[in-house]
């Protein structure tokens, strides 16, 4: 989980990158999953250039809890 925050942490990412990205670990929607359900990232959708996802308020904490 830590890993997948830190990386979305870095910028904001298209959701299509993130789900490339995280394709091959294994298993990815189990940390996909978790960090939406805790609330971690954030989806948000831009005219024109499609959805991109960031890290939430509650992430950032979770991040510093956990370095």
């Amino acid at each position: 989980m830590a890993q997948f925050l830190r990386w979305v942490a870095e910028r904001p990412r298209a959701y299509a990158d993130v789900m490339e990205a995280w394709r091959t670990s294994c298993p990815r929607l189990t940390v996909w999953e978790d960090a939406n359900e805790q609330g971690f990232i954030e989806r948000r959708r831009e005219a024109g250039q499609g959805e991109f996802i960031s890290v939430s308020a509650a992430g950032q904490e979770h991040l510093q809890r956990h370095r």
